[in-house]
């Protein structure tokens, strides 16, 4: 098996962008098919698949061709894709990439068009990448993804709440309990969303927004505008909530008016009389700790 050259295109890969994906945009740099890339580099593909259906595994030797090729350091390029492991199949000494199907909930989703042109010499603009909650939002130019359902991107300009979200959100990552404040967060908010609860006005209106200045949401036909967009619609509030919950301190039973009356401030709501079953109220009552 011929081991791979240093090639003569630099394609930078995106954050959380899937190999697959990566790989594709290298070989349409090339004018080049992924099978062709991958055999030009001395990579055995096994196996078919498409994005965002099916992710590409490439054993370590392949790694370190992809490395060789792309002129990155594995190091820099692992970081970037975060699928890409080189640990993977250890016992496997060819360099050999294979396709492998991907459940729903980790199969990635569009990346922001703009984005990608600028880092594929302007090729090209699809790329796909792994979902990650504090990247939902591209500021820079107001695009999202917030299903792998979806074809193309959200475009965000009528929401510029959103782009603020964005911002919010890599405030409270320097909080140190961030990951447990949001995740706590997004659960409640997606209950409130489901069961038309507390902000339901407000989402419809985010949500009637989007859908005139994003026409592929009602047409997607898989699923129901309310449901692809659902993690934007509610994203802005999710921060909030998130921020609020990370800067209570730890007293459950004690203070629980105060936190609701802290919580709904920061969601902009007069007050907030959630009741004895709401995530919110249970979270604030029994299980902050």
């Amino acid at each position: 098996m011929p081991s791979a050259a240093p090639g003569v295109l630099r394609v930078r890969p995106l954050s959380f962008e899937a190999t697959a994906s990566y790989v594709q945009r290298l070989a349409t740099a090339y004018r080049l098919t992924l099978p062709q890339l991958l055999d030009g580099a001395g990579i055995t593909l096994t196996g078919h698949g498409t994005l965002p259906a099916a992710e590409l595994h490439l054993s370590p030797a392949a790694c370190h061709h992809l490395a060789t090729l792309t002129r990155i350091p594995l190091p820099h390029l692992t970081r970037s894709l975060p699928r890409l492991d080189p640990n993977d199949d250890a016992h496997h000494t060819a360099a050999a990439a294979r396709w492998k199907r991907l459940e729903a909930a980790q199969q990635p989703v569009r990346a922001c068009t703009l984005c990608t042109r600028h880092r594929s010499h302007g090729i090209t603009d699809t790329a796909w990448v792994h979902p990650a909650p504090h990247r939902l939002v591209c500021p820079r130019h107001h695009q999202a993804a917030p299903d792998p359902r979806l074809a193309a991107t959200v475009r965000t300009q009528a929401s510029p709440e959103l782009a603020a979200a964005h911002h919010a959100h890599q405030r409270l990552l320097q909080h140190p309990r961030a990951i447990t404040a949001w995740t706590t967060a997004r659960a409640i908010t997606t209950r409130w969303y489901d069961h038309q609860q507390h902000l339901t006005h407000r989402w419809h209106t985010r949500l009637t927004r989007l859908c005139a200045a994003n026409p592929h949401l009602t047409t997607t036909g898989s699923a129901s505008p309310a449901l692809l967009a659902r993690d934007l619609v509610i994203y802005p509030e999710t921060v909030a909530l998130a921020r609020a919950l990370a800067a209570l301190p730890n007293r459950p039973h004690r203070d629980t008016d105060d936190a609701l009356n802290l919580i709904a401030h920061r969601l902009g709501l007069t007050r907030l009389t959630p009741s004895a079953n709401d995530p919110l109220r249970v979270f604030l009552t029994h299980t902050r700790h």
